[in-house]
């Protein structure tokens, strides 16, 4: 009642430091002790963001269907979309899968950890709300020492997709999961920004080539280099076999409208809406798009023009423009190689189609 009595803007104010209050007080530095306290939650069944290399997961014991179903319900997230499962270390991998592809095996040895998920024959163990019903699942050993020190000590492997309300950006601070997730979880651990920025790219094992789900976090030239000729699924898919598939998704709430390389310093100013902003891939291109005076603002995700900073910094950026207030935001792709293939699908997914 006191604050209801005070002029509103101090109110404003009052609010605004209660709630930034909350999201602190929900946010654990990762001290030895509170990663000892996550893995012992997700032990106990309850939902535990925890920050990886890619993005922040939403993370619940891969084998307990209950907590699974707390994270879906978390993120409003459809249950025919499955879950990525975590393992602490390579050595883990035979108690969620019954069968390793010899490829499988060689990717394992020589690039987890890492930002790379590889879909394998499941173990029946797993439930099926992790996997969508599927006889397969996804499964990856993060390279974020703070997420494999969490999940060694639950005990168990754990489900996590992105710790962001789903089809939106995913997070890559804590304090973006505070922000959308802060009353639905029981923990929030902080460790730092993510170094990746996008997520795992995921390879389906279970064909005799390869094939490539969704371009990550790990270069597919990479891949290739060890185990030859990787594959793309030949037409859109009906049923998911792991997360990232969807056409539209990781969108802002302003409309993204995404163009080829080099379009936008030939855009007509007169199309373009007011109140909009654009992504710059680097430095040269953002003062060209100054130049066209199109855009209230621009925002540079390399200045030097480093594939791995903008993927670093792709959500972020994208979050900060939409928390500006930004009606439209226009981008363009980026060289399609490397880290390029995984900021392009994310932009193409998080676009405005006509």
């Amino acid at each position: 009642m006191a604050i209801l009595g005070l002029d509103s803007d101090v109110r404003s104010i009052v609010i605004f430091r209660l709630i930034r209050y909350f999201f602190i007080m929900l946010l654990l530095d990762s001290s030895d002790q509170n990663l000892r306290a996550a893995g012992s939650a997700i032990a106990q069944g309850k939902i535990v963001a925890i920050p990886t290399e890619t993005v922040y997961g939403l993370g619940a014991d891969a084998f307990n269907a209950q907590a699974v179903a707390r994270i879906f319900a978390a993120k409003n997230r459809p249950t025919f979309d499955p879950l990525i499962v975590h393992v602490a270390s390579a050595s883990a991998l035979d108690t969620v899968v019954r069968l390793v592809p010899p490829k499988a095996r060689i990717l394992v040895e020589a690039l987890w950890p890492g930002p790379l998920t590889l879909v394998m024959p499941k173990r029946e163990v797993i439930p099926d709300i992790v996997t969508a019903g599927l006889d397969t699942v996804g499964v990856r050993c993060p390279s974020h020492p703070v997420a494999r020190k969490i999940i060694e000590y639950s005990g168990t492997a754990v489900a996590a997709p992105s710790a962001n309300p789903f089809g939106y950006i995913s997070p890559t601070t804590a304090m973006h999961v505070a922000k959308q997730l802060g009353d639905r979880v029981d923990m929030i651990i902080d460790g730092g920004p993510c170094t990746v920025g996008v997520e795992s790219t995921v390879i389906d094992m279970t064909h005799e080539i390869p094939i490539v789900l969704r371009p990550g976090g790990m270069p597919l030239e990479r891949i290739e280099e060890l185990i030859g000729e990787l594959a793309f699924p030949e037409k859109e898919l009906k049923v998911f076999a792991s997360p990232g598939q969807l056409k539209s998704h990781y969108a802002p709430h302003a409309d993204l409208l995404l163009f080829e390389e080099g379009a936008l310093a030939r855009i007509d100013p007169a199309s373009v809406p007011a109140h909009a902003a654009a992504l710059a891939f680097d430095a040269p291109m953002a003062e060209r798009l100054r130049e066209s005076a199109c855009f209230d603002m621009i925002y540079v995700l390399s200045p030097k023009g480093n594939m791995l900073e903008a993927a670093a910094n792709l959500f972020a950026v994208m979050r900060t423009a939409d928390e500006a207030g930004f009606s439209t935001l226009y981008a363009e792709r980026v060289p399609d190689a490397g880290l390029g293939r995984a900021i392009n699908d994310r932009l193409y997914r998080a676009s405005k189609k006509s």
